[in-house]
């Protein structure tokens, strides 16, 4: 009797097995709630020596993220960045600013949490044209290391990223995505100007004009599906 319960339960699993393997998408579901990523690109600046985005500026950076879907339009993500920003007051169209002729260089390090929504029903389906363009924002803890620093200002402080993006599947589990964010930050000193007082207008930057930064990166995304198949 018991050798019959366990065979008749042994050929329900099979038979469940067997409909998930042949019928994919449309007899199970492939939850993809945890994803691993990096990315490679650049990163960009605006402030007292750049006070305009100029492409000029990109050097690159790079970042490693954790991402978890809570759905199919909100996503949590964990990330970290690492690059670096430069301008040149040589390059300044303002004669001021060529007068003065500065520069810098200043490496960057941030951790943050962000939040992501997703505009197209973005759901894994094997033979579906699976993309879609997002928007993100959140929070973030950054240090920089400017060189030449004269001052003895905090290298410390919070940001706020936010930004677009769009992500397209090219072959399950494997993903790309292209982003560009923003991170607005509470210092004036990525450029060594902000904390700079001086008789000479030449060797001061604006502190009422808080320092920016940007970064536009190349992701590849893998993602750890769990296959749940009905009962």
């Amino acid at each position: 009797m018991i050798q019959r319960i366990l065979g008749r339960k042994y050929l329900r699993l099979m038979g469940v097995i067997g409909t998930c393997f042949f019928l994919g998408n449309a007899g199970c579901v492939y939850a993809q709630q945890i994803e691993l990523g990096a990315s490679v690109g650049a990163f960009n600046y605006k402030g007292d020596i750049s006070p305009a985005f100029n492409p000029r500026f990109f050097r690159p950076g790079g970042s490693l993220f954790f991402r978890y879907n809570v759905s199919r339009s909100v996503s949590f993500r964990a990330e970290g960045l690492l690059g670096s920003i430069t301008a040149d007051d040589q390059y300044a169209k303002e004669a001021f600013q060529q007068a003065r002729n500065l520069s810098f260089r200043t490496r960057i390090s941030e951790v943050a949490l962000l939040t992501e929504y997703n505009f197209l029903n973005y759901e894994d389906r094997r033979f579906a044209f699976n993309w879609t363009p997002y928007v993100f924002g959140g929070v973030g803890y950054m240090g920089f290391k400017p060189s030449p620093k004269t001052e003895g200002y905090p290298t410390r402080g919070l940001v706020i990223p936010f930004g677009v993006g769009v992500k397209y599947q090219i072959h399950r589990p494997w993903s790309v995505g292209l982003e560009f964010g923003t991170r607005k930050t509470f210092t004036d000193n990525l450029d060594n100007l902000g904390e700079r007082l001086s008789t000479n207008r030449l060797e001061q930057g604006n502190p009422a004009l808080k320092d920016m930064y940007y970064y536009l990166g190349l992701s590849l995304t893998y993602t750890f599906y769990r296959i749940t198949c009905p009962e």
